[in-house]
């Protein structure tokens, strides 16, 4: 429309300068005039090859021939120029809604006016099919129409609307306010919901099965994590170029689709590669779906079903079993004997392909939607992958805890920033950040502050470059107890020394420690009933802790007790001794295939350290996690017989908070220092998975301190 009144002011000045010849003077002579040419309009030519310019396409002439020929307002905001500005209220009217359909003639591509006007050069949300409203950048006009026309929303409030209970039941049609029969049917998400993809689970694009957790918003690296970010805002083109400068053998379009970053790690699709592009998992994993889909249809319904990505209503009946859709007297058959479970799968396959480029956008997402559609039809998972490694999981606890305390992404609290979230570290870092232990034993963070919940961590989250090059120096680590420590060991100056493994336990050093605890017991009788006593908790995988022991003394370590400092393992060369000496820097599973090296075993829960019988049980040919187990069941028993006869029952759970429980299923509230601090000790070893192997000596030590301090009997033990 723009390029029209252009031409409009253009048309006119020529009748203006033919007015002023024909006025002048002299008839038999007509003086010379330049002709006018166009305004320049920036970016025009590029905006003329896109398919927003294409206007003898399908989304510009779908209408053409109806009666009347005419784009519906279900339709016009996204399909017309005319009509995206009405949503806009560019015209006046009221805003978020279109108000009539526009002539078909009139869909003439997305022109300028569309995104260049008034409303959009200030507009900064968008609310999504799900009803939930996003805040970002120019891309606000972008999501406006790339974000589908369906969620988990609306497939629940069809079943919901039709009051479906059983799943595997076909959903009989039910009348409507005007006595007509209407329907349970496929719901289409509609074409390029990229928008919906990229934010994943803040969005609910997908059909989400409840009581599961999904990505957040693919945040990939700043800077591309937007739609004008990785694509040209008027050619539409993505920036291929720029994926190159950290993406090997990247030099056209279909060569995205063989890109696997380091943090996809597992063989989502089971099909034994793990060097193929996400492009590819996401396919097979759509073979596997699609097959469960097929045989729910025929073993659970009766009827057989087949896709076709090209004809509307897109699913077909096949009875005949010949894998193509029946034909009736209009044609192909649609399927019609929809229950809700097949509604949802069928549903978030139709996701995965109608966003041609899901596997950029959130791959994640959708892996997860197919696996998730794939196990609740019964297919088989075993040798399928949901989740990533755990600093990669954006759909897991350690980062969606918050979400629940606001509307999509939540916000993590400053003491909680540094590790559970992207950017928190290298903020941390960069910006000179502190650890500080306060008087009374608590840690605080300083130099970060609250951020948004992120989605898992990124490549800049350890390294200075978005491509992966060299990783943040850390010389020192600041633990909860106060004391410092370096993997790198110290100069003869006594001055710390940088090493790659301090990134590591910037993290993995626990919040809690003998110092805090000593600071919350001071002046307490060890085994009097104190209800100001509350249990600390030393957080979740602190297994720099227990590598440095008493250096650190991350466990709880008593008064008049010696115990083993850093655990050096092989040898005082350093070798096998720090994290990434014995994890995948990026998959996080421990090299296993290096155990060999000097034990005959890829399993470390077989592997001893030495003959001694440490929990007195005559075996010493188990592993030394079965001394460790043994000596930590008779802890928990030692602590149930204490608290018995010092005010109550006590249970432990592993995964409910606040772990410890009285009889009445609260929380433990009758605590005694001498139980709190085997508590903790007992809490301590279930947060540590492989405290075992970090350092098993450090943990026999404390665990069998820890019964005697409740009174057990501890002359059948051996403590390192």
């Amino acid at each position: 429309m723009l390029l029209k009144r252009i031409l409009v002011l253009v048309g006119m000045l020529l009748i203006t300068v033919a007015i002023i010849s024909a006025c002048n003077g002299n008839p038999t002579s007509t003086p010379e005039t330049p002709t006018p040419s166009l305004p320049d309009i920036p970016n025009i030519a590029d905006w003329q090859g896109s398919a927003h310019a294409d206007v003898t396409g399908e989304p510009f002439r779908h209408w053409d021939a109806d009666d009347p020929a005419e784009v519906p307002a279900t339709c016009a905001k996204c399909h017309t120029s005319a009509g995206y500005q009405d949503f806009l209220g560019v015209d006046g009217s009221e805003a978020s809604k279109v108000d009539a359909g526009v002539p078909a003639q009139e869909s003439q591509g997305i022109q300028c006016v569309a995104c260049h006007n008034a409303v959009t050069f200030s507009k900064t949300t968008v609310t999504f099919p799900s009803g939930v409203e996003v805040t970002a950048g120019d891309d606000v006009r972008c999501m406006e129409c790339h974000q589908g026309r369906e969620s988990k929303i609306s497939v629940d409030a069809q079943i919901e609307r039709f009051a479906v209970t059983d799943m595997d039941a076909i959903v009989m049609p039910i009348k409507n306010d005007e006595g007509n029969d209407v329907s349970f049917g496929f719901r289409n998400v509609h074409y390029y919901a990229a928008a919906a993809t990229l934010y994943g689970g803040i969005t609910h694009g997908g059909y989400e099965y409840d009581g599961l957790t999904y990505d957040s918003k693919n945040t990939h690296v700043t800077g591309y994590d937007s739609c004008i970010g990785c694509h040209d805002p008027h050619t539409l083109n993505v920036k291929v170029d720029q994926c190159a400068t950290c993406h090997e053998n990247v030099a056209t379009v279909e060569d995205l689709k063989s890109i696997r970053m380091v943090s996809s790690a597992p063989d989502y699709d089971g099909d034994g590669n793990v060097q193929e592009g996400m492009y590819y998992e996401i396919e097979g994993l759509q073979d596997v779906l699609y097959a469960e889909i097929q045989a729910y249809a025929t073993n659970t319904i009766g009827t057989g079903i087949v896709y076709d990505s090209e004809a509307y209503p897109y699913w077909f009946v096949d009875a005949d079993g010949d894998g193509a859709a029946d034909q009736g007297q209009d044609g192909a058959i649609g399927y019609n004997t929809w229950t809700a479970r097949l509604l949802k799968a069928a549903y978030n396959y139709q996701v995965s392909l109608k966003d041609t480029g899901a596997y950029a956008h959130g791959n994640k997402y959708i892996v997860q939607l197919l696996f998730d559609s794939i196990a609740d039809l019964g297919g088989e998972t075993d040798n399928l992958v949901r989740t990533d490694a755990a600093h990669f999981a954006g759909n897991t606890e350690p980062f969606r805890h918050w979400d629940a305390e606001e509307e999509g992404n939540g916000t993590v609290p400053a003491a909680c920033v540094k590790c559970h979230t992207a950017t928190g570290l290298p903020t941390y870092l960069s910006t000179g950040g502190t650890t500080v232990v306060t008087s009374s034993g608590t840690t605080t963070i300083v130099g970060v502050g609250p951020m948004p919940a992120g989605n898992g961590f990124m490549c800049t989250t350890c390294h200075t470059d978005p491509g992966g090059g060299e990783r943040y120096q850390v010389n020192s680590v600041i633990f909860p107890s106060g004391k410092t420590v370096s993997f790198g060991g110290q100069d003869a100056d006594g001055n710390f020394l940088a090493d790659d493994s301090n990134l590591c336990i910037s993290c993995h050093q626990g919040r809690e420690s003998t110092t805090s605890m000593n600071n919350a017991l001071r002046g307490k009788d060890p085994d009097t009933v104190d209800a100001k006593i509350r249990f600390k908790n030393i957080h979740y995988f602190a297994a720099g802790a227990t590598i440095f022991g008493a250096d650190v003394q991350g466990a709880y370590l008593f008064e008049g007790k010696e115990y083993v400092s850093q655990n050096m393992h092989a040898s005082p060369e350093g070798k096998m001794n720090e994290c990434k000496d014995c994890h995948d820097v990026h998959a996080l599973e421990p090299k296993v295939e290096a155990c060999q090296t000097c034990h005959d075993t890829t399993d470390p829960t077989t592997i001893r350290v030495s003959d001694v019988d440490y929990d007195g049980d005559g075996d010493v040919t188990e592993g030394i996690k079965g001394e460790i187990d043994t000596i930590a069941e008779a802890l928990y028993a030692e602590m149930q017989k204490y608290a018995e006869s010092h005010g109550g029952a006590i249970t432990y759970d592993s995964h409910a908070y606040p772990y410890f429980f009285g009889a009445d299923g609260k929380s433990y509230a009758t605590w005694t220092p001498n139980l709190v601090k085997a508590a903790f000790n007992y809490q301590y070893i279930h947060t540590d998975p492989g405290a075992y192997i970090h350092n098993p000596k450090f943990v026999i030590q404390f665990l069998i301190d820890s019964i005697e301090s409740l009174g057990g009997d501890v002359s059948a033990y051996t403590r390192p």
